[in-house]
C-alpha cells in the first residue's frame, strides 16, 4: 500500500447481533420457506445468512434507529480532503468467509477493525476510497470475515491524488447462455424493510434526498441488491447452504428503483478445486432496463437448487 491515506486505521468499535437480527436480515433479502434454516430459530440447522456481516458497520451494537448522517460522519483520513458523506455512493464490495457466523453474538465480544487501502482521485467525477473491514472475535483474535470495499465520493475529485490501479474485471463468458437465472420482484416497501437491519440512509426512504442527487426519488440500497443477489446465487447453485459460499463480490453500476424486478444471470466457469468450489460469474439487470450489478463473482460449491438442510 502506498499513497495518501493508505494504511490509516479507523477506530475499532464493538458490534453485536441477536437471533431476531439475522431472522430480519434473511426476510429482508428474500429468503423463502424452502430455506427454513434462515427463517426459523428452532430449525436444527438455524444459521445466519453468510453475508450478514456486511450490515454490522452500519448497525454497531444498536437495537434502536440511529441518525444515519451523524453515525456515518467520516473520520478524517490524513493527507486527503474531507469528503461529504451525503454525496457518496457504494462502489464495490468483496467479502471473504473464513468462519461460520454464529446466529447470535451473545456470550462473545466482536469488533470491527478497518483500515484504508487507498484513496484515488478520479478527477471531476469524484474520488474512490478503498477499505478493508474485518469482523474479529476480540477474545481469540479470530477473523470471521473480511470485506474489501470501495466508496465513491461523487463530484469530490481533482485534489491531486493518485488515479489508482485498474480494478480487475470478471465479465461473463461471451455467447454462452447462463447456467441459472434468478428473478426477484421488489416492492415500493422493500427498502423500508431492509433498512431495519441498521442502514438508515434517508436516500432509501425519503424521496427528497434522491431528487437532490438526480435520481428522481428514493432508490434501493445498493447493498440490498448485492445481498438479495447473494441469496439468489446461493439458492440456485449452492443448495442454500452457507458453508457452500467462500467468496462473493459485485460492483454497483446503476441504481434500482423500488418496485423494479431484478434478473440475475449466472455462469459457471468450471474447474472446481479439490474441495469442490468453483468460480461463478453473474450480472444483475432491471427487467427492461439497465444493468445494476457488474463484476459479479462468487466462489461457491455448486450442488443444485433448494436447501437439503
Amino acid at each position: 500500500m502506498s499513497g495518501p491515506g493508505a494504511g490509516f486505521e479507523y477506530p475499532r468499535y464493538d458490534v453485536s447481533w441477536l437471533k431476531r437480527d439475522v431472522l430480519l436480515f434473511a426476510n429482508s433479502i428474500g429468503c423463502t420457506v424452502d430455506e427454513l434454516h434462515f427463517l426459523y430459530e428452532l430449525h436444527p440447522n438455524f444459521a445466519a445468512f453468510p453475508t450478514y456481516p456486511i450490515i454490522l458497520p452500519f448497525k454497531h451494537t444498536d437495537q434502536e434507529i440511529i441518525d444515519f448522517y451523524k453515525r456515518s460522519g467520516a473520520v478524517p483520513i490524513p493527507g486527503v480532503p474531507k469528503f461529504d458523506n451525503r454525496r457518496s455512493l457504494d462502489g464495490e464490495r468483496h467479502i471473504f468467509f473464513y468462519k461460520p457466523l454464529p446466529p447470535t453474538s451473545a456470550g462473545r465480544q466482536f469488533e470491527i477493525r478497518s483500515k484504508v487501502l487507498g484513496v484515488y482521485d478520479k478527477g471531476k467525477p469524484g474520488s474512490v476510497i478503498e477499505t478493508e473491514v474485518l469482523l474479529v472475535d476480540k477474545e481469540t483474535g479470530e477473523v470471521y470475515s473480511k470485506v474489501i470495499g470501495s466508496g465513491f465520493a461523487v463530484g469530490q475529485g481533482g485534489w491531486g491524488g493518485p488515479k489508482g490501479p485498474k480494478a480487475p474485471t470478471y465479465a461473463p463468458p461471451a455467447n454462452k447462455k447462463p447456467d441459472a437465472v434468478f428473478v426477484f420482484q421488489t416492492t415500493p416497501e422493500t427498502a423500508h424493510l431492509y433498512r431495519l437491519n441498521g442502514d438508515y440512509n434517508p436516500l432509501h426512504a425519503d424521496p427528497e434526498p434522491g431528487k437532490k442527487m438526480g435520481f428522481g426519488g428514493a432508490i434501493m440500497h445498493g447493498l440490498f441488491s448485492w445481498n438479495s443477489t447473494a441469496h439468489g446465487v446461493l439458492q440456485c447453485l449452492g443448495g442454500s447452504d452457507p458453508k457452500n459460499l467462500k467468496e462473493y463480490q459485485a460492483r454497483f453500476a446503476s441504481p434500482v428503483k423500488p418496485g423494479d424486478k431484478l434478473i440475475t444471470e449466472m455462469w459457471r466457469m468450471g474447474n472446481p478445486d479439490r474441495e469442490g468450489f468453483e468460480e461463478v460469474r453473474f450480472t444483475v439487470r432491471v427487467e427492461g432496463g439497465k444493468t445494476v450489478l457488474t463484476n459479479g463473482r462468487a466462489i461457491i460449491k455448486v450442488v443444485g437448487e433448494k436447501s437439503k438442510l
